[in-house]
């Protein structure tokens, strides 16, 4: 194809997507050329998080609430489940809790029915459940792989599905997809979980074209994470020698919450949130090589504390570590975790970001142009 016809088209998929036009579109498609339907308030809005009982899907939940939202909490830990049940509640919100494991599309469809049954049905759900092992790969199992694959990505692809049987013959919702900066850049001691997240990515990539093609009201966006303060450096399955932990910033989950809520008012393709996000996925586009080689000298420490690992360490990869005890939404590095990211509030505010950089800009050159003119 002739470069000039595919600018063109470009242009013309650019349109469509930005002028709104008069009519009522048949249920699940909307008219070419129509404004695609964004949920305006969480207030009495129904939404499904996976990966509920703990760490961001827990904050988000919590979050959400905040928002006036209903909240079906998904996860196989039933008292990180009621816990959080519990601090939906008190942040406003209504809660149902649905133990569920993600990778058995069965469960996973039958989770939504229930909401539905109850609730009537879903605008939000947030696809945010994993599991993971921490090891170099000699010392990973095959079944171990397997597993990590069917919760981390399968379990992604099982709720994209439930979600899009509902949100399409209604004509509205939004998905939001839980990422990484790992999904764009495998590290050392964590090739299951980069695996998936990478795997993640390709796969919502193909369904928002797919939506579009079909003129979809239902927006699918992602939302790629730093490293977070969460539990599951406490209860995931590891071979490490020494405790594990988040590479360095590590930001609190209610970072990501936030960000995941202005994703499902706001969506669009990927939101990033925290500057080592942007520095990772830009400087592995540029310097994949260097990155191979720095990861390879530092990324083995750079994940380990100085303690070594506790000889009865919770595995979740098999079963829920909350299942009797809840572990909350905070791992054990409160103390050095970020609160806030100045560049998550810029992804989320880019309007405003650009405005005062403009205005900044015309300021400049209206200050060079009058020192041209006395200098003349």
């Amino acid at each position: 194809m002739p470069l000039g016809r595919g600018v063109q088209g470009v242009e013309r998929i650019r349109r469509r997507r930005s002028i709104g036009i008069v009519g009522q579109p048949k249920a699940g498609r909307r008219a070419r050329g129509a404004r695609v339907s964004r949920i305006e308030t969480l207030e009495g809005a129904v939404v499904v998080v996976t990966g509920a009982s703990g760490g961001v899907g827990r904050a988000a939940a919590v979050e959400f609430a905040r928002h006036g939202a209903s909240v079906a909490l998904l996860a196989r830990g039933e008292a990180g489940l009621e816990a959080a049940a519990g601090e939906v509640r008190d942040a406003g919100g209504r809660a149902l809790t649905v133990p569920v494991d993600v990778a058995d599309a069965d469960a996973v469809e039958a989770a939504a029915e229930r909401v539905v049954s109850e609730w009537g049905r879903i605008d939000v759900w947030v696809n945010c459940a994993f599991s993971s092992v921490f090891a170099e790969i000699g010392k990973i199992a095959p079944e171990e792989f397997r597993r990590t694959t069917e919760v981390s990505y399968l379990g992604f692809v099982y709720g994209t599905m439930a979600a899009l049987r509902r949100m399409r013959p209604a004509g509205r919702g939004t998905i939001v997809q839980i990422g990484s900066a790992l999904a764009y850049r495998g590290i050392p001691l964590q090739s299951a979980y980069c695996g998936a997240k990478h795997a993640i990515v390709g796969f919502t990539e193909s369904v928002r074209a797919e939506l579009i093609h079909d003129n979809s009201d239902v927006a699918v966006t992602m939302v790629h994470l730093p490293a977070m303060n969460t539990p599951q450096f406490r209860w995931l399955l590891s071979r490490l020698p020494k405790q594990a932990q988040p590479v360095p910033p590590i930001y609190q989950p209610e970072v990501a919450a936030r960000s995941i809520v202005r994703a499902a008012l706001h969506p669009r393709r990927a939101y990033w949130v925290g500057a080592s996000t942007v520095e990772t996925i830009i400087g592995n586009r540029m310097i994949p090589g260097l990155l191979d080689r720095y990861l390879g000298r530092t990324g083995f420490a750079s994940q380990q504390t100085d303690e070594p690992r506790p000889a009865g360490q919770p595995a979740n990869l098999w079963e829920p570590a909350d299942r009797e005890v809840d572990h909350g939404t905070h791992g054990p590095f409160d103390d050095r975790a970020k609160r806030t990211s100045a560049q998550a509030w810029a992804s989320r505010n880019r309007r405003t970001l650009g405005a005062v950089g403009a205005a900044l800009a015309g300021a400049a050159l209206v200050t060079a142009g009058r020192a041209a003119s006395r200098r003349r």
